[in-house]
């Protein structure tokens, strides 16, 4: 049988493998759910039952050739409407690295989704139509990017067999949308020609292609260094609940359990818990039942505190330089509901595990997606909109900014009154650059 310490130690065997999350992104009809479906068919990563079923839709539609879209557009009214409208994930791996891949939805009215599947994303593959090039929703979804701080930014210019494989098409293009990404503060965008559906340059590299001397979409997936920086941030630690069990075996046990947002923490250092402000020792750490000598970034822990504390969930025992403790938020928002946001509008504010209630102070600016520059934003911000806004909380909050920390400084929106996401929220100066506007 194998032991609990034997498990935590296969925790730890997993979490040194490499992993790479990453998101795509693009227009509708740009070709993602194909491209997710060539990189896993090409990388022999479906089984043998889910392309049988495939190739069984496809034939039913009277098409010559499996439909590899069909891999991830899983729900009934997708595959009938022949577009992506949830986020699909998929996993795989290859002999260099283990992936988490987030197809994300093309429409403009599902752009929320699209945050959802980059807010965790390492990379992002934003797709281009080689025919119709950069157009608004690529450049939303570049700016989305940005806004998230997605540390890697892939440019895949696809349906390259349409064009004739023309090099000029594709530098054009890759011109264009590097242009506008160093204007978004992206550094660095890596541009890749491909056919997702003939399979140029996704796995194997193209014979169509031969002026292009750079790697394959996978072989780039594969090498790409991963970001470790979480753990080296400052120590955050979001209560998600108190354990008492107050059995016979451990009558005074009370630990405080939640994922390790950020940072590294060992028995015997003093943390402070948050908004309180109270200041205590490490007792102890558990995971999985089991004493550990250190919780870092990821991974789902128990502390036990030495001093008897008042924690309850929402609370972030934090160490190292602390976050900003205040009820006055600025921050860019991404509005994801069809109602507008406007000044005075009331909301509850989704930070970690706290949620608090707080009022809009006011709509600073709206940010125009094409020019990047800053427009008034009396009129408040519509669905999709991208924009700055003031919050006033009711209660502390325990604030990071986004470049930062990414974990403590995102938060959520919500209706009070029915519980909706109203918007994606982003803590400190935007990210994006441009001009004033009016």
């Amino acid at each position: 049988m194998t032991s609990t310490t034997d498990q935590v130690a296969g925790l730890d065997d997993l979490a040194a493998t490499t992993l790479l999350r990453f998101a795509t992104a693009g227009s509708v009809d740009d070709g993602k759910s194909t491209l997710v479906g060539r990189l896993l068919h090409d990388s022999k990563s479906i089984l043998t039952d889910q392309l049988e079923a495939v190739e069984a839709v496809s034939a039913q539609r009277g098409q010559d050739t499996p439909d590899l879209a069909l891999l991830t557009d899983g729900l009934r009214a997708e595959r009938e409407q022949g577009i992506t409208i949830d986020v699909a994930y998929r996993y795989f791996a290859t002999a260099r690295r283990r992936f988490i891949l987030a197809d994300t939805p093309g429409h403009v009215q599902y752009t929320r989704n699209m945050v959802t599947g980059a807010s965790t994303a390492d990379l992002a593959v934003v797709l281009v139509d080689a025919r119709t090039g950069v157009i608004e929703q690529t450049r939303r979804h570049a700016a989305v990017a940005a806004l998230l701080r997605v540390p890697h930014v892939v440019l895949a210019v696809n349906k390259m067999d349409l064009v004739g494989y023309e090099e000029a098409v594709f530098a054009e293009i890759a011109d264009e949308f590097t242009a506008y990404a160093t204007r978004l503060g992206i550094r660095r965008v890596i541009a890749v020609p491909i056919s997702a559906l003939a399979g140029d340059n996704v796995v194997d590299p193209s014979a169509h292609m031969d002026w292009y001397t750079g790697p394959t979409l996978l072989e780039h997936l594969e090498s790409v260094p991963v970001d470790g920086t979480p753990a080296a941030l400052p120590f955050r630690f979001p209560v998600q609940c108190v354990i008492r069990p107050q059995t016979a075996e451990h009558p005074d046990y009370r630990g405080y359990a939640g994922q390790v947002a950020s940072g590294v923490l060992r028995a015997g250092e003093t943390v402070t818990v948050l908004p309180s402000g109270h200041r205590g020792t490490v007792a102890g750490i558990d995971v999985l039942g089991a004493s550990a000598d250190t919780a870092s970034a990821g991974r789902s822990v128990t502390l036990r505190l030495v001093e008897d504390l008042d924690v309850s969930r929402g609370d972030l025992i934090v160490a190292g330089e602390p976050p900003r403790l205040t009820q006055d938020v600025e921050a860019t928002v991404c509005h994801l509901h069809e109602r507008p946001l406007r000044a005075g509008d009331r909301v509850l504010v989704k930070h970690t595990t706290r949620t608090v209630r707080a009022v809009v102070r006011d709509v600073a600016c709206r940010i125009d997606i094409d020019t990047l520059e800053r427009h008034p934003g009396e009129d408040g911000l519509s669905m999709n909109d991208i924009g700055q806004v003031v919050l006033r909380t009711a209660e502390p909050l325990a604030l990071d900014d986004y470049r930062d920390n990414q974990s403590t400084g995102a938060f959520l929106l919500i209706d009070p009154a029915d519980g909706s996401t109203l918007a994606a929220g982003m803590t400190g100066s935007s990210t994006l650059v441009g001009g004033s506007g009016a």
